[in-house]
């Protein structure tokens, strides 16, 4: 396989980067920060994938810096067409890299040459190292890619392979501070997908290091979703290749009510799915209606939904897509376009998994049973939801909701928001000082159902819950469509205490497992109440953490007045609709997944009935600090 310097082609250059990083890698928060390192490892990655290495070292520096060091083929050091050293062209050329020609990668999940050269002009210095025919060059840049010294040889060796070291730069990012948890999570995962792939961690700042390799890995990595969960049978594993693309599927369904589906493609993490997930989606569907079908276990006409099919399912699907067939839909590849993934995963998984219910019938059975209770609770609830849109059922519960809820005089979905506030006393407050043209108000009375372990006929008996799910009107479950929402926002508006947090924990939990297209959506926020107000010179200001008091107090001369809000309720409505209501003044957290499999792993663990998983993350993480309770 051909990998020199003619390999390399330019496509464009560099330019823009610096003034709208966003449109290279999301953000420039910490989700930006982090996506710098995927890229760089994405790289190291590529080159194991393809036979090229078996180690990847990560390493965070006392310097500030990334080091990120692979035993692959190392990149071409020559002298490129343009003129320029092959490692210049790689690090300062956008679409610039060894992907585009055939011969230097058969598959590869790097953003093409991309990646590279976006984070050179991210940093404000980068080392690259390259081990290749004996010899070590090195090249540096500065100030977003400007080349500080130039390509050299500097030594001899009888290793191969790239090591890039970069240094943010804190001009562009609102932290370039690295965290050791979420690199250590995304490279369990790589460390899953490549079997006898070995990938270490060093973390310098607190001395501390880690190495993650699996002989088995999607086998591995479903029991370490479902570690908290009661799995129904072993893991089902599923292989296979057709028309060049490479399938390998690991599922297995627990005692839970909650689908778990996590894709990739070529290693990389497609959060938005794509083919090949509707591929393994419909393969399943179409499996298990033929064997209940063929067993006579189906009582009614209508056959299984998807929906029915995966209830309690976890999965892992990665498939490896040839570079001349590769299409993603978006510049960070959150989705997969190629049509034929969809075909052959389709057809390698629904081969596969008939020929293992043949085999294993009574797993079969089982898992059968969920997925026909799972259909007659899914018809008995979209019965009772369609009686009660069609007015054909006036139940106690209308009633409920008319004397409990306190509507918006708009008529305009998108603009109206519905605030689900803690305790009566709040809920009076919000009542009378909230905009009366948008803003709904719902009061929660307690604490509702923990949902971790719920199913949706517990959701269904259970009043709170149920005046949420008819005020919002968007259905739940597979029904869930956030068009359907009678409110362009959710707003979740509790004590700042830890009842509170307790409260906005369990709606949360409640929206994650049953309304997850509305988080998905972004209509799901948390009201971010102040804690105190202070007074000072006929002036009054009000303060969110113990942090801004304490700088505010330093800074102020003379006498002030400071009141400590212990609950919503405290505060007048003329008080609570300027701190906390009003959309010029309020702060509010938008509720987002950005890992589904980490989202998925941090319920399981802290909302689930195994004490010992809990216990033990709040031992590792829990230390009080923005960065390790509330970073997720």
């Amino acid at each position: 396989m051909a990998y020199d310097d003619s390999s390399i082609k330019i496509l464009e250059g560099l330019e823009a980067v610096r003034k709208r990083p966003g449109m290279y890698i999301g953000s420039t928060d910490k989700r930006g920060l982090h996506h710098l390192v995927w890229e760089i490892v994405d790289n190291a990655v590529d080159e194991a994938i393809n036979g090229f290495g078996k180690v990847i070292r990560l390493t965070i520096t006392n310097s500030g810096s990334i080091r990120v060091e692979d035993e692959g083929r190392g990149i071409p050091c020559g002298k490129h067409a343009s003129g320029k050293s092959t490692p210049e062209v790689i690090y300062t050329v956008l679409h610039a890299g060894g992907k585009f020609e055939e011969g230097g990668y058969k598959v590869s999940g790097g953003l093409h040459g991309v990646g590279a050269s976006v984070v050179n002009a991210l940093s404000k210095k980068m080392v690259v190292t390259v081990n290749k025919d004996g010899k070590v060059y090195q090249i540096s840049f500065k100030d977003g890619g400007k080349v500080d010294s130039p390509l050299k040889e500097i030594g001899t060796t009888r290793k191969t392979g790239t090591t890039v070291e970069f240094w943010p730069d804190e001009t562009i990012f609102e932290t370039t501070k690295f965290s050791f948890s979420t690199i250590e999570e995304r490279m369990r995962e790589s460390a899953f997908l490549i079997n006898d792939l070995t990938i270490e961690i060093t973390d310098e700042r607190e001395d501390k290091s880690v190495s993650f390799h699996y002989d088995n890995g999607l086998v591995s990595f479903i029991e370490y979703i479902n570690a908290e969960k009661t799995p129904l049978h072993k893991v089902i594993d599923m292989t296979g290749k057709k028309d060049g693309i490479e399938v390998h599927v690991a599922m297995c369904y627990t005692d839970s009510y909650n689908e778990n589906i996590i894709s990739f493609v070529n290693n990389v993490k497609t959060i938005d799915g794509g083919s090949h997930e509707v591929g393994f989606k419909t393969a399943i569907t179409k499996v298990f209606n033929e064997y209940v079908k063929n067993n006579n276990l189906l009582k009614s006409k209508t056959p299984l939904e998807g929906s029915d099919t995966r209830e309690g399912l976890t999965a892992v699907v990665s498939v490896y897509v040839p570079e001349n067939l590769l299409q993603f839909e978006g510049q960070t590849k959150g989705k997969l376009g190629t049509p034929q993934a969809r075909s052959v995963v389709e057809s390698i998984v629904y081969e596969k998994l008939s020929y293992y219910f043949a085999e294993n019938k009574a797993v079969a059975d089982n898992i059968m049973e969920k997925a026909l209770k799972s259909k007659v609770a899914r018809e008995a609830a979209r019965k009772a939801r369609e009686e009660v849109r069609n007015g054909k059922q006036k139940s106690g519960k209308d009633k409920i909701l008319n004397g409990k809820l306190t509507k918006a005089a708009g008529k305009d979905p998108k603009k109206n928001e519905l605030f689900l506030v803690e305790g009566d006393s709040a809920g009076g407050s919000a009542k009378t000082g909230r905009n009366r043209e948008t803003q709904a108000i719902l009061p929660l009375r307690g604490k509702v159902l923990n949902c971790e372990k719920a199913s949706t006929n517990d959701i269904n008996g259970n009043e709170e819950l149920n005046l949420i799910i008819q005020t919002i009107g968007a259905g739940i479950g597979s029904d869930c469509t956030p068009e359907d929402s009678n409110y362009g926002k959710i707003i979740i508006m509790t004590d700042a205490d830890d009842d509170g947090a307790h409260i906005q924990i369990l709606l949360i939990t409640f929206f994650y497992r049953f309304m997850k297209p509305l988080i998905e959506a972004g209509y799901i926020y948390v009201a971010n109440p102040p804690l105190y107000s202070i007074e000072y010179n006929k002036t009054k200001e009000y303060i969110q953490t113990d942090e801004e008091l304490a700088l505010k107090r330093s800074a102020l001369k003379g006498t002030y007045k400071i009141n400590r809000f212990k609950g919503l309720g405290e505060m007048d409505a003329e008080e609570l609709f300027e701190t906390t209501m009003d959309p010029k003044n309020r702060s509010l957290i938008k509720v987002t997944i950005e890992d589904a499999m980490l989202a998925e792993k941090r319920i399981s663990v802290l909302m689930g009935d195994k004490v010992e998983p809990r216990k033990e993350w709040i031992n590792e993480n829990v230390d009080f600090t923005l960065e390790d309770d509330f970073r997720r």
